[in-house]
């Protein structure tokens, strides 16, 4: 007998026929005498229906009252799976996030967990033989405020649920039959892949995979939880998340990865004096804007161009801080740059294997794909390029790396 906490995003709770085959799969986990934990998204594209509601009644909802909104999401899917499990005859209960108390910070719409302080509630629930449901995405402040963990929050409830009540596995379920070696809508012969690393994951959930939330990853590689993410209308298995082994090292690109969120920001004729880039780096994190790729050109003249990279949704509250910078550095002015795409390639073994970089740009011109910025790790490489560009540069690197051809196995280059 296990403790097995499942996730199930909404595209798998999209219509009343997904919630009652999920909750014959749950049964079907149940039958074999575990104890089952389940972590719920909002139905289908609920969430993104609301945030487009308040949207017509304010550009700028109030965060506090975005999150009491969206928050409603779950607690129709813990409620909806909750009858389909009963209907078929087994004990379920619902909680929401504020009733097992998932105690965040105040940061509204992207708030931390900072402890659980209720999870005897199902602990005492499973010993009565029920299935708990549990509202993924959202938690409560100290001062019993609602809050929402951020996009993909759900899955950091579910690895956070897993370690609190030591579970035996924590599995996501998704449409897709794992974690794909890039996005099967764009590389048809996209390949699942059957282990990554902590490291690897994070590399591609920031270069733009949406499969596992960056967070809920970084949660687990801390607390060594493995993760399975697997398909939910398949029996077949999925991708091991784990620490990093020997067999992982052979692999040298597991996957491509996109971003079609991000836009460029250049800085221009900016001084070329000690603490400069501190200033306005400061500036823009006292924004709360997180800043991803940079470039800073070679001075000339005493002068140089900062370029660098932020999501897309922060275009607007940057403009206000761009113009405080420019003017207290006396720079010439700034662009913004909205029609750009970040593609990167991601892979253990690139630590142990040269000529990655070179393969990568070598395969890159031959489609006359021009790289505007470089950003490198130890286990990835990312460009930017031009928007329209994004999809033709993960098929040719996809190919490149022969990803689709073949079990992943030791590449040579």
């Amino acid at each position: 007998m296990a403790l097995i906490v499942q996730k199930y995003g909404g595209a798998s709770l999209a219509t009343p026929e997904k919630f009652l085959y999920v909750a014959d799969r749950i049964i079907k986990e149940k039958k074999k005498g575990n104890k089952m934990v389940v972590v719920v998204s909002a139905p289908g594209d609920t969430t993104d229906n609301l945030i487009e509601f308040a949207k017509k009644i304010t550009k700028n909802p109030a965060e506090r009252e975005l999150d009491m909104l969206m928050a409603t999401g779950e607690q129709q899917s813990i409620a909806l799976m909750s009858m389909a499990l009963i209907s078929k005859g087994y004990k379920a209960i619902s909680f929401t996030g504020a009733q097992i108390g998932i105690i965040t910070d105040k940061k509204y719409t992207s708030a931390r967990i900072l402890k659980i302080k209720g999870v005897n509630k199902i602990k005492n629930a499973l010993a009565k033989d029920y299935i708990a449901v549990v509202a993924g995405f959202q938690g409560v402040t100290e001062d019993e405020d609602i809050t929402t963990l951020g996009r993909g929050g759900s899955d950091l409830t579910a690895v956070a649920l897993a370690k609190a009540l030591n579970a035996d596995v924590c599995e996501f379920l998704k449409d897709v039959e794992g974690v794909m070696t890039a996005n099967p809508e764009i590389v048809k012969d996209a390949r699942k892949i059957d282990y990554l690393s902590y490291d690897e994951m994070l590399e591609m959930a920031s270069g733009g995979a949406q499969v596992l939330y960056n967070r809920c990853v970084e949660f687990a590689k801390n607390y060594n939880i493995v993760l399975h993410v697997r398909g939910t209308f398949t029996d077949k298995p999925g991708t091991i998340i784990k620490k990093e082994d020997k067999k992982m090292e052979k692999v040298v690109v597991s996957g491509i990865t996109y971003n079609k969120n991000e836009a460029k920001i250049t800085i221009l004729n900016v001084p070329d004096k000690p603490g400069i880039a501190a200033f306005i780096f400061t500036k823009i994190a006292e924004a709360d804007i997180n800043v991803d790729m940079i470039v800073q050109n070679i001075s000339q003249k005493g002068t140089t161009d900062i370029s660098f990279t932020i999501l897309k949704k922060d275009l607007e509250k940057i403009e206000k801080v761009l113009s405080v910078i420019v003017k207290n550095i006396k720079a010439k002015g700034y662009l913004m740059d909205d029609k750009i795409g970040k593609v990167s390639v991601v892979g253990v073994g690139m630590r142990t294997h040269t000529g990655i970089a070179a393969k990568m740009f070598k395969a890159l011109a031959a489609k006359k794909i021009n790289i505007e910025m470089i950003s490198t790790s130890e286990i990835k490489i990312s460009v930017v390029v031009r928007a329209d560009k994004v999809d033709t540069a993960v098929k040719v690197l996809h190919d490149a790396f022969n990803l689709g051809k073949r079990n992943i196995k030791s590449e040579k280059i």
